[in-house]
């Protein structure tokens, strides 16, 4: 089940990864159109062009950068079908693609076929957000698990044509039917259940972002967090922060959702992560190097220096998370209700801001131009705190607990120089390290990555050992299940992945 759920993070991240593009163009489009968001009288009364060459290349750039954030729901149908199709075969894209057509389609028009379904009012509010991101990861986990059941099926002679991938859309479709009669009954209890999960925090004001941002971070390990973020990140119940603050939209929304009145200060569930990730973890990494082993430093350094600057410049926390969860989990709770205490403050504080993709300073400053933004200034003072804060309560934690974070495990007699020459140099040598950690090429049975880790199959996981592959100079190894590997070795995966393809 674990390494199922696992998949599905991956096969997530492929349109999540699309999210920079439109932070890029929405940002520089409202930079040189703030008159889109802000109305024509009001830019006029601002002194903003309301026409003109700047005016209309911010328009054209905003309109781009919307559409990919107002089709997020099929991003994510077509990435989660080609994620999970083995092989990342197009034809899982089609067929994710053709069940979120007919799905949304069919459980959206039930007031025509079913009106005493829709005659209902919380049923029928429900049928009027099927098209969500949730359902687009549905329709692509119904493709995907077509085209890897039927992608070799051979019919007769006479119906060759239809043989092999060519089927695999065509029952893709039924199986689409069928699930839409399911939906018709079921997504108005899910809808009511992700509701009331929303409903209940966002009236819980800052406590409910600090309760939120725990369960984000907490999550991390599962992939699970994804599900969390689509109820208060996109629009599948109404909330959709951040699809709110990218649309231009600020201050207070009010909504009333099945009998649930919400609101909530746009920007909230994001700005409180922008101190933790951009400040708070290089503190944590400068506690983490300065307790690591003398012989280690550059070890430590190479691992969590450089994924402190990763959080940093765009947010992306895995490198860093994944180098110290395993080895010391209690410590990893602690940084989850790290965030969540600097979320609640923060956000208290009147700090508002969003990103497209994750919270670092590229975000940040792409989402100046945008209306919802809010004392920026915060950031100043709450960025030293954090950086102060998880510095210590980490030093204390690492020195009074003995915690093996980077730099402090058992010394396994491998040579530390080494091991940053490989972790920073030479893919081709970390990649041979990491297969014959693994037991050599004859017991991997399955090779995979994703944003940060390669992902394994093994025949005998009594053939893996760990020193050797720690030894590369990568992050951690993960062991979900028996012959499951996972191993964390960071943003620059896929050119260690490309070598040990090759030699595979």
């Amino acid at each position: 089940m674990m390494k199922k759920l696992q998949k599905l993070g991956k096969a997530l991240m492929l349109p999540v990864a699309v999210l920079p593009i439109c932070g890029i163009l929405m940002g520089i489009g409202y930079a040189l159109c703030p008159a889109y968001m802000m109305g024509a009288e009001w830019a006029a009364n601002l002194g903003h062009a309301t026409s003109g060459l700047a005016y209309s290349v911010g328009f054209f750039l905003i309109k781009a950068g919307g559409a990919i954030i107002d089709n997020m729901a099929i991003l994510f149908a077509i990435g989660v079908g080609v994620g999970l199709s083995k092989d990342n075969d197009g034809t899982g894209g089609v067929a994710a693609l053709v069940s979120w057509l007919m799905m949304t389609t069919l459980v959206s028009a039930a007031g025509d076929y079913a009106p005493m379904l829709a005659a209902n009012e919380t049923w029928a509010v429900a049928y009027s957000k099927i098209a969500n991101p949730f359902i687009g990861i549905l329709a692509g986990v119904i493709g995907a698990s077509c085209y890897n059941k039927f992608k070799g099926t051979k019919l007769p002679d006479f119906l060759s044509f239809f043989s092999g991938k060519r089927s695999v859309a065509i029952v893709t479709g039924v199986v689409s039917i069928v699930a839409s009669a399911v939906l018709l009954f079921v997504w108005p209890v899910i809808f009511s259940i992700l509701v009331t999960i929303g409903s209940t925090v966002a009236k819980l004001d800052v406590i409910g972002v600090g309760l939120y941002t725990f369960l984000n971070r907490l999550l991390i390990p599962t992939g699970l967090h994804h599900a969390v973020n689509n109820v208060f990140w996109f629009d599948t119940i109404g909330l959709g922060d951040l699809s709110a603050y990218w649309s231009g939209q600020s201050g207070v929304i009010v909504k009333e959702l099945m009998g649930n009145q919400i609101s909530w200060s746009v920007g909230q569930y994001m700005a409180g992560f922008f101190p933790c990730m951009m400040f708070g973890i290089p503190g944590a990494a400068l506690a983490m190097i300065q307790t690591a082993k003398s012989d280690k430093k550059k070890y430590a350094i190479g691992i969590v220096g450089s994924a402190a600057i990763c959080a940093f410049l765009c947010g992306v926390t895995e490198p860093f998370e994944f180098a110290f969860m395993f080895l010391a989990f209690p410590l990893y709770v602690v940084y989850a209700l790290l965030y969540a205490i600097f979320a609640m403050v923060t956000v208290a504080l009147g700090f508002r801001a969003g990103f497209c993709f994750s919270a670092g300073a590229t975000d940040l400053l792409l989402g100046w131009p945008l209306p919802a933004h809010n004392n920026y200034w915060v950031i100043i003072p709450m960025g030293i705190a954090a950086f102060v804060i998880f510095y210590l309560v980490f030093l204390f934690a690492i020195k009074k607990f003995d915690l093996k974070t980077p730099g402090r495990e058992d010394d396994d007699n491998q040579d530390a120089e080494t091991r940053i020459e490989l972790a920073n140099n030479d893919y081709t040598g970390m990649a041979k390290v990491i297969l014959e950690g693994l037991g050599g090429k004859d017991n991997v049975v399955e090779l995979d990555h994703c944003i940060t880790r390669l992902r394994l199959e093994v025949k005998d996981n009594l053939l893996v050992d760990e020193k050797k592959i720690k030894s590369s100079g990568i992050s951690g190894i993960i062991r979900p299940s028996k012959t499951a590997v996972q191993v964390v070795v960071g943003p620059k995966v896929q050119f260690v992945f490309d070598e040990m393809k090759k030699m595979i």
